[in-house]
């Protein structure tokens, strides 16, 4: 089903007739697989150049790791990490911008500066005002899915709907429209192995929730775990999951190696345009 995302500026995204690629630009010493490589802003912006170049349809920019045990860096470090790269990348594509954050003040100076899209990790329910934020700016809201710090329910589509419908409830009430949300189940997020995989094949359950999908698998444990080997691998079996996803029900893609990611999304888009014209 075709729908239009409605982001900041006044910029949209069409989901639904192809899967979209968010490359993942994370302007860090310390994430999980690519810290360091998009450190300094030449670095950030050579990296975000050759995923667009590649096919991305979105480039998320993040400033604070969110790896397991990872250190919080403060507002100021943060916000100086990645607004001169999101700065840069207004002016000089027409992109659209992601900001990976989950804090409100950093939320609102990024998209001031020109992203179109907070991804919060939190879901809105660390610092609620970002939904607040998405109200007064039309930015794009991803609602992601964690179960860091809470109690979980065992069965990991239970847990998405107690988590996700609370999040929405959140959104709700500040008053953000439909067309701007889009949730993400958070793989890896507090969840073991066997728990991603339930999640993998399960997913066509999270349809109920009526909302566009948003998915990262790329390089997480999880994929290391079944595939195994060196990071060729895990951007292989990251590319499969993503068009296992994709025949799923997934919209956008959030990856590192995005033209591996391409080749496989776009026979899985294949597929589903063989299925509709049966």
């Amino acid at each position: 089903m075709q729908r239009e995302w409605q982001l900041a500026h006044g910029r949209s995204l069409t989901l639904g007739d192809r899967a979209l690629i968010m490359g993942v630009l994370n302007v860090t010493p310390d994430s999980f697989s690519d810290g360091g490589v998009h450190y300094s802003l030449d670095q950030a912006l050579e990296g975000a150049r050759a995923m667009i170049a590649e096919g991305a349809a979105i480039i998320d920019v993040g400033g604070e790791s969110t790896r397991p045990g990872a250190s919080r860096v403060e507002p100021a470090v943060e916000q100086s990490r990645i607004l001169p790269v999101i700065e840069a990348l207004a002016k000089e594509t027409d992109i659209i911008i992601s900001v990976d954050t989950y804090r409100e003040e950093t939320a609102r100076v990024a998209v001031a500066a020109g992203a179109h899209i907070v991804n919060d990790v939190w879901g809105v329910q660390r610092e609620p005002a970002i939904a607040d934020l998405a109200v007064e700016t039309g930015a794009g809201l991803v609602i992601m899915h964690t179960g860091r710090e809470r109690e979980r329910d065992p069965d990991v589509i239970v847990d998405q709907f107690a988590f996700l419908n609370r999040s929405l409830e959140i959104a709700k009430v500040a008053g953000v429209s439909r067309n701007q949300i889009v949730l993400d189940p958070g793989f890896g997020f507090a969840k073991d192995t066997a728990e991603n995989i339930a999640l993998m094949d399960r997913f066509a359950e999270l349809e109920a929730f009526g909302y566009p999908f948003l998915v990262g698998t790329s390089r997480k444990r999880f994929l290391r775990a079944t595939s195994g080997g060196e990071q060729q691998e895990w951007d292989a079996a990251t590319s499969a999951s993503s068009a296992i996803l994709r025949i799923a029900g997934a919209d956008i893609f959030r990856v590192h190696n995005v033209a591996m990611s391409q080749s496989a999304l776009a026979l899985a888009d294949a597929v589903l345009q063989s299925r509709r014209a049966r």
